[in-house]
C-alpha cells in the first residue's frame, strides 16, 4: 500500500497533468512553458503545481482577488482618443525566466544601452559617424526626433540616456531579438512594479519557492542615477507629465509617489534667471532634474514645437546653461527610428569592438540602392515600416504592412513609392513572437508576447531591472503587441537559485538628516486639493438634500408641502436636476449623467480631480473615490424603487464620510491637508448658508427647521439643548453662529482662518495677505453676531463673502500664466 506522501505526490502529478492536458503550443513557435523537448520547463513547475492543487472555484476566486487589487490600486491606461481611462488588464499568470537566461538578457541590454549612449554623444556632439560615412546623414536628419537645436548641448550630469528600454521577442530559433528600442520616454517600469505588487500577493508561496528577484533595487538605482545628474546633494526632482490625458498617467503618478518626486506639468514650471522653477504656494522653487514623460519636441515651444502647450518655454536654454538636467535628453527619440536598426550591428562593432549580444530583427533601410533593391525583390516576404515615424507613408493608421497581404494596386503603389523615395521606408523580417500561457475560460492557452526590459544608468554603471513589462496579445497570431483591444500585461519573474535578499528604497540608517517638513506644494496640486474638498462637499450636500426630500415626501403623503417644494428648489438651483415633480427629481439628482450638479456628476468631478492627485492620495482613498462614482452610476434607465434609491444614497454618504475620516486621520498636517480641508470648509459654509436661507428665512415652519437640522447634521445637538421644541432663533444660532458646532457657518469661517494662518506667506512686511484679511473679517463678523440679526439678505451677503474668499485663495495660491512668476520677498527688503 503506497504511503500518504506518495499518494499526495501522485495526486499532485495527476492534477498537474490535467492542467496541462489542453495546452498546445502553436506549431513552429517557441513557447515559454513547454520546451523544445515537449516537457514543461522546470522553472514553471512550482507555480503550476500550486495552481493545480486548487479547486476551480478557489482558482477563479484567487484570480478575482488579483483583478480587484488592480482596480483598488487605480491601475489604468488610456488609449489614444479615449475620454475615459480603462482598467489595467493583468494576466493572472506571470512570465517566468530562468536565472541563466536572464543573465544573457541583462548583459545584452547593458551593452545596447552603452551603445545608445555613445551614439547620442556622437550625433549631438562631434558627428564623426556621419562625417566618416559609417552612418548616412539622411538616416538621421530625416527623423523628426533629431532636434537640431540640441546639437552641441552637453547634458548636465554627463548622460544623454539615464533610462533605456528595449522590446524583446523570442524568435523561431529560440533566441531573443530586439524588436524596438525605447529611448524617447520609456513607459512601463511603473506598471511592472504594480504588476509585481498584485501577483506577489496572489501567489506568495510560489513567489518565495521560486526565489523571485525583487524590483526595489532597480528603482533605488534609478533614483540614485537621477539624483547624480544634479549639482547639489539634495536635489529637487520632478516627473514631467503631459497631464491627466496621457495614455500612462496613472503609471506616472504611481512612480512619482513611489520615488518621492514632484509630479509636474509644463504649466507648473517656469524658466527664471536661467533655471527651471516650479510654482509652489511658497513662491518659485528651483527644480534640478526633470524626468520627462512627454515627447522631445513638446518640451519647449520657444525652440522646438511652437504649437506645444505641454512644455516649458526656455527649457532648452536652461539645458544649454547647465541649470537643469533632463532624463532623457530631448532628441533621444532619434534612437527609436527603424532606419537606425539596419546600421546598429556595424555601429556596435565600430564603437565597442564587439558584436551585438542581442541582435536586431533584420532591417534594410531603403535609402541605399542595394538595400532598396533587396527589399523590392523580397517584398512578399518582408514587413514594410516607416523609416521615421509611426505609420507607413501611403497607409494611414498602419504601423506596418506585409507585402504578401497587399492587393495588386496597393503593391504597385508601394513599390513605386519605395523606388521614388526609399529614405522613407525600411523592410524588416516578419516577426512571429513566441508564446506564453494565459488563463482563458478555465484553461491555459498560448498567446504571443513582447518583453520590455529596462536599464538605469547609475554612478556605478548600468543596472537592469530583474524583470520587465510584458504585453500579451489577445489573439494567437499577433505579430506585434500594444496595450490595445484584447491585450493584457503580465508580471515577469526572474527566478534565483537561493533565497533573495530583501530590497528596499530606504538608505542605510543614520545617513538621512531628520526633517519635519513635507516639501513645497506645487500651486496646481494645491488647486486640485482645494477643489477635491469642494466637490466632495457639494456631493455630500446634494445627497443630504435627496435624503431629506425623500423623507419629507414620505411623511407628507400625496400632497406637496412647503418643505418639499423648498428642497426640490435647492436641487434645481444647484443644477442637480431639471424642474420636475419631486418623485422624478430624486433619481435625476442622484444618477443623472447630464445634470452638472447631480451626485453622479459631482462624483465624476471628484474622480477627475483625484486622478490628478494620485501621487498624493493613498490607495485606500483612491479606492473609495472609485467606489463613490461606481455606486452612483447605476443609470437613470433602471428606475429603482424608493428603497433602492435610499440605499444607494446612504452608501454614497458613507463613502463620503469615510473619505472625510481618512483626510482627518491619515493625511499629514502639511500644506496639502490645509487646502483639501479648506476647500470643504469654504463649500460647507456656502451650502449651509444657502440651505438656511431657503428653509429658515421668514416664518419657517417646524418641518422646515427640522429639515435644516437634518441637512446640517445638527438635530441631536439641538434636542439635547432645547426641550421646548423647534424655534427659529435657536436653530439659526446652532446652524450659523455656534463656534462649537463643526457644521455651523461660524465654525467653517474660523477653520478657514486657521488654515490660512498655517500656510506660508510671500510678504515679509507683516501685512496680512488678502485671503487672511477676508477670512479674519468674516470669522470675526460671525463671532460677534446674534441670532436675531441673521436674516435672508444677510445670509446672502455672508454667502457672497465666502465666495469672494474662495476667489482670493485662488488668486493668491493658484495663479497661472505671468501672474505665477511671483517674488518670494518684497523688493528693497534685506
Amino acid at each position: 500500500m503506497p504511503s500518504r506522501a506518495a499518494a499526495l505526490a501522485q495526486a499532485s502529478t495527476t492534477a498537474l497533468d490535467a492542467l496541462l492536458a489542453s495546452y498546445a503550443p502553436l506549431p513552429g513557435v517557441p513557447d515559454e512553458l513547454i520546451g523544445a523537448d515537449g516537457r514543461p520547463r522546470p522553472a514553471w513547475l512550482p507555480l503550476l503545481r500550486g495552481l493545480a492543487g486548487l479547486a476551480p472555484a478557489e482558482l477563479e476566486a484567487r484570480f478575482s482577488v488579483a483583478s480587484r487589487q488592480v482596480r483598488d490600486m487605480g491601475m489604468s491606461y488610456r488609449s489614444p482618443g479615449d475620454e475615459r481611462e480603462r482598467q489595467w488588464s493583468l494576466s493572472p499568470l506571470p512570465v517566468i525566466v530562468s536565472p541563466e537566461e536572464w543573465r544573457a538578457i541583462a548583459a545584452g541590454i547593458e551593452q545596447r544601452a552603452e551603445l545608445m549612449e555613445a551614439l547620442l554623444a556622437d550625433l549631438y556632439g562631434e558627428g564623426r559617424l556621419c562625417a566618416e560615412g559609417t552612418l548616412p546623414a539622411a538616416a538621421i536628419a530625416g527623423s523628426p526626433d533629431f532636434l537640431r537645436p540640441l546639437v552641441g548641448v552637453a547634458p548636465p550630469g554627463g548622460r544623454y540616456l539615464p533610462i533605456y528600454a528595449a522590446d524583446l521577442g523570442r524568435g523561431p530559433d529560440g533566441r531573443w531579438w530586439v524588436i524596438g528600442d525605447r529611448a524617447q520616454a520609456p513607459s512601463g517600469a511603473g506598471y511592472a512594479l504594480q504588476n509585481r505588487l498584485v501577483l506577489g500577493r496572489a501567489y506568495p508561496n510560489s513567489f518565495e519557492a521560486l526565489h523571485v528577484e525583487r524590483l526595489a533595487s532597480f528603482f533605488a538605482a534609478l533614483r540614485d542615477g537621477l539624483k547624480g545628474l544634479a549639482g547639489r546633494a539634495e536635489p529637487r526632482i520632478g516627473l514631467l507629465t503631459p497631464g491627466l490625458y496621457s495614455e500612462t498617467y496613472s503609471e506616472q503618478a504611481f512612480l512619482a509617489r513611489y520615488l518621492g518626486f514632484l509630479l509636474v506639468e509644463g504649466d507648473d514650471l517656469i524658466v527664471r534667471d536661467g533655471a527651471v522653477q516650479v510654482r509652489t504656494i511658497a513662491g518659485l522653487k528651483r527644480v534640478d532634474v526633470l524626468w520627462r514623460r512627454l515627447d522631445s519636441d513638446f518640451v519647449d515651444p520657444l525652440e522646438l514645437n511652437a504649437a506645444s502647450r505641454l512644455g516649458v518655454p526656455g527649457l532648452v536654454q536652461a539645458l544649454r546653461e547647465g541649470r537643469v538636467a533632463v532624463a532623457n535628453m530631448p532628441g533621444a527619440g532619434v534612437l527609436e527610428a527603424p532606419a537606425l536598426m539596419s546600421f546598429l550591428p556595424a555601429l556596435c562593432r565600430r564603437l565597442t569592438g564587439r558584436d551585438l549580444l542581442i541582435p536586431n530583427i533584420a532591417t534594410w533601410w531603403c535609402g541605399q540602392p542595394r538595400e532598396r533593391g533587396e527589399v523590392l525583390e523580397r517584398l512578399d516576404h518582408l514587413a514594410i515600416r516607416a523609416a521615421h515615424g509611426e505609420t507607413v507613408p501611403g497607409f494611414p493608421g498602419r504601423a506596418s504592412v506585409l507585402g504578401a497581404d497587399l492587393g495588386a494596386t496597393e503593391r504597385r503603389a508601394l513599390r513605386e513609392a519605395i523606388a521614388a523615395r526609399g529614405i522613407d521606408y525600411v523592410g524588416q523580417e516578419v516577426v512571429r513572437l513566441s508564446t506564453t500561457p494565459v488563463w482563458e475560460e478555465g484553461r491555459l492557452v498560448p498567446r504571443p508576447f513582447v518583453l520590455r526590459v529596462f536599464a538605469a544608468r547609475t554612478p556605478d554603471g548600468w543596472q537592469v531591472m530583474p524583470g520587465g513589462f510584458c504585453r500579451i496579445a489577445g489573439a494567437p497570431d499577433a505579430r506585434a503587441v500594444s496595450m490595445g483591444q484584447g491585450a493584457r500585461s503580465a508580471d515577469v519573474w526572474v527566478t534565483g537559485r537561493g533565497p533573495v535578499a530583501a530590497a528596499t528604497l530606504l538608505p542605510p540608517a543614520g545617513r538621512v538628516p531628520i526633517r519635519r517638513i513635507a516639501g513645497h506644494l506645487p500651486s496646481r496640486t494645491a488647486d486640485n486639493l482645494f477643489w477635491l474638498g469642494r466637490y466632495l462637499e457639494r456631493a455630500e450636500a446634494t445627497l443630504r438634500v435627496v435624503r431629506a426630500l425623500s423623507a419629507s415626501r414620505a411623511e407628507s403623503g400625496s400632497g406637496e408641502v412647503r418643505t418639499v417644494r423648498s428642497l426640490r428648489g435647492l436641487l434645481v438651483a444647484w443644477g442637480a436636476a431639471p424642474a420636475e415633480p419631486a418623485a422624478a427629481i430624486l433619481l435625476r439628482a442622484v444618477s443623472s449623467r447630464q445634470a452638472h450638479g447631480s451626485a453622479l456628476s459631482l462624483a465624476g468631478e471628484v474622480g477627475r480631480v483625484a486622478s490628478t492627485l494620485r501621487e498624493r492620495l493613498s490607495p485606500d482613498t483612491f479606492g473609495l473615490v472609485v467606489a463613490l462614482r461606481a455606486g452612483l452610476d447605476a443609470g437613470e434607465e433602471d428606475q429603482p424603487d424608493r428603497a433602492v434609491l435610499a440605499e444607494r444614497t446612504e452608501r454614497a454618504l458613507e463613502i463620503v464620510a469615510a473619505l472625510s475620516g481618512l483626510s482627518q486621520e491619515n493625511m499629514n498636517r502639511a500644506a496639502g491637508w490645509h487646502f483639501a480641508d479648506m476647500g470643504r470648509r469654504v463649500e460647507r459654509g456656502i451650502n449651509t448658508l444657502r440651505v438656511a436661507r431657503t428653509l429658515a428665512a421668514g416664518e419657517a415652519a417646524a418641518d422646515d427647521l427640522d429639515a435644516l437640522l437634518e441637512l446640517t447634521d445638527s438635530g441631536i445637538t439641538y434636542r439635547s439643548r432645547y426641550l421646548a421644541g423647534l424655534s427659529g432663533p435657536p436653530v439659526i444660532d446652532l446652524v450659523v453662529l455656534d463656534p462649537y458646532n463643526p457644521r455651523s457657518v461660524a465654525f467653517q469661517a474660523a477653520a478657514v482662518e486657521r488654515h490660512l494662518a498655517g500656510l506660508p506667506a510671500l510678504r515679509e512686511d507683516g501685512v496680512l495677505e488678502r485671503p487672511r484679511r477676508l477670512a479674519a473679517a468674516l470669522a470675526t463678523d460671525l463671532a460677534t453676531r446674534d441670532a436675531d440679526e441673521i436674516y435672508a439678505r444677510l445670509m446672502l451677503a455672508l454667502e457672497q463673502r465666502f465666495m469672494a474668499l474662495a476667489d482670493a485663495v485662488a488668486r493668491r495660491y493658484f495663479p497661472h500664466g505671468p501672474d505665477a512668476a511671483r517674488p518670494e520677498k518684497l523688493a528693497g527688503l534685506a
